[in-house]
């Protein structure tokens, strides 16, 4: 038992480890680049699809609405892939506002997502992490600060002030979270592909800002993109880890935040001209989601 709980937490820390050297700035890229394992996941097999999730997976406001309590949506990316690869059964257990808590406990009529799994399950999109780095706080404390100093990074000043940052702080102890659902997927679905599904670019990739459309101070939306680079980049090393594949939906989100123009963006503003919520993927956004995951399992599937 002994040498049991030393290699358990030998493990941890190596887990630890591997997510700070990342955040660091180090490449990670056997992590990064984990080949697929073949599974019955590719196009002419019976194929059962869950996707598990928080809101940029559940797409609230995009019609139809199909669950008023997750605010989810018919034409989310699950919805498309699974009309894409004509899969045999598909059960979206996407919620919004989940954290990775919710993979195990119930949110209001939505079951513990992780209930939705069974060994029959082939393939198992993951996208969860941002509301436990806490993107809605972080969103509203940034444009609560930018009237303190609209050119300047006060919500940088804000998050640093104690002498480290915060919000790396939070993605780093995020990491194990994302790596317990992980563990769990495999153990309750231990024959399915699974993906972890990052997150889209929200903000402009070369750090510009466009205040007042987005309400942040100039120099914090460098700040904030650089955020959720780190974010993706933790879920890329603990997919890596955990023997998953990771489906970059920043790279082909790249100039159509939430700055651009009604019809160039995907991601809509804090006050939306499409239907969609706030800082939100709109259908656009989620079709482009769809598609990334798409390419990554065809991706797989020909390597595999």
């Amino acid at each position: 038992m002994a040498n049991d709980t030393r290699s358990a937490d030998g493990t941890r820390v190596r887990r630890r480890a591997a997510v700070a050297a990342a955040l660091g700035g180090c490449a990670l890229v056997a992590a990064s680049t984990t080949p697929a394992v073949a599974h019955s996941a590719g196009p002419g097999h019976d194929v059962r699809y869950v996707a598990l999730g928080d809101s940029y997976t559940a797409g609230p406001g995009i019609p139809s609405q199909v669950d008023a309590n997750c605010a989810r949506s018919d034409h989310n990316y699950p919805t498309l892939v699974a009309a894409q690869r004509k899969v045999t059964a598909f059960t979206d257990a996407s919620c919004s506002g989940a954290t990775t808590a919710e993979m195990w406990q119930a949110q209001g009529t939505n079951k513990p997502q992780l209930d939705a799994l069974g060994r029959n399950t082939d393939l198992v999109t993951v996208q969860i992490g941002g509301n436990d780095v806490g993107f809605g706080p972080i969103i509203s404390t940034c444009a609560r600060l930018a009237a303190q100093d609209p050119t300047g990074n006060p919500c940088e000043r804000s998050y640093q002030a104690s002498g480290y940052d915060q919000l790396t702080l939070a993605i780093v102890r995020t990491a194990p979270k994302v790596d317990r659902v992980l563990r769990a997927v495999h153990a309750r679905a231990p024959h399915a592909r699974v993906l972890v599904v990052g997150y889209p670019d929200l903000l402009p990739d070369d750090g510009s800002g466009c205040f007042p459309q987005v309400p942040f101070a100039r120099r914090d939306f460098a700040y904030l993109r650089d955020t959720e680079k780190r974010l993706n980049l933790m879920l890329r090393v603990v997919a890596g880890l955990n023997r998953a594949d990771y489906a970059d939906t920043y790279t082909p989100t790249i100039g159509h935040d939430m700055c651009k123009a009604p019809a160039d963006r995907w991601i809509e503003p804090l006050q939306p001209t499409a239907p969609a919520a706030p800082a939100h993927p709109n259908a656009q956004g989620e079709q482009a989601m769809a598609r990334a995951v798409l390419a990554r399992l065809d991706e797989g599937h020909r390597h595999g």
